[in-house]
């Protein structure tokens, strides 16, 4: 989705627009959910036709409601629905095994640290259901960590964003510059960390499907 598009998506459709787009991205679909938090930021912070307090607070219920839905999706008919379907969200056998390979090693951990990784904010409230984590600890580490995320991209964007407008920058030209910048650096970060997971799932489970089996007793137990 063109940067512009959802530039003009922000600025027509406010809240709802940032809500959307990062509750479906948290589900499990590749939409830039980050991206549309960055430019709803940077726009009120020079505009202030968005309150960043408001925006911050969308942008984490959207994160929880988002991640939950993928939570419950993944554990209730997760491997089913992705076999028949992952294709057309870019979600294959090989994430499938990174997923199941990230959650037998670091567990809830991954919940909290896949927000602010491109892929993984896409598909760890999915992995997770589909590892049959609890959902006490699922809630409580995706809630901290859409928190900290929203706060993180909402103020620092705003204070970008006010700053540009204070100087007399052309806001839409910066806006657009640290937008396009941090989306490359998360896709980069994002596609480089997925690769490594790859390799790693693959000699973790060399001759398994990918995350076809259900974790055992003792993983379960630990998360």
């Amino acid at each position: 989705m063109a940067l512009g598009w959802i530039a003009h998506l922000v600025q027509s459709y406010g809240y709802y627009a940032v809500f959307l787009l990062i509750a479906a991205e948290s589900t499990g679909i590749p939409l830039p959910g980050e991206t549309a938090l960055i430019s709803a930021a940077l726009y009120a912070g020079a505009t202030h036709r968005l309150s960043v307090v408001v925006l911050a607070v969308v942008a984490t219920a959207a994160a929880i409601i988002g991640d939950n839905a993928g939570y419950w999706i993944g554990r209730t008919g997760g491997l089913r629905l992705a076999e028949r379907y992952g294709r057309f969200v870019r979600l294959d056998r090989a994430k499938l095994k990174v997923g199941r390979y990230l959650f037998a090693r670091h567990g809830i951990k991954v919940v909290f640290a896949g927000r602010f990784v491109a892929v993984l904010r896409t598909f760890a409230a999915f992995f997770a259901g589909v590892s049959k984590m609890r959902w006490p600890g699922f809630l409580a580490a995706n809630a901290a960590g859409g928190l900290v995320w929203a706060g993180f991209y909402t103020f620092g964007a705003y204070a970008l964003g006010s700053a540009a407008a204070r100087i007399g920058s052309a806001i839409t030209i910066v806006g657009y510059a640290v937008a396009s910048a941090l989306m490359v650096v998360s896709i980069v970060v994002g596609r480089r960390t997925l690769r490594r997971l790859e390799q790693q799932a693959e000699e973790a489970f060399p001759d398994e499907q990918a995350a076809g089996q259900s974790p055992s007793r003792q993983q379960v137990a630990g998360r």
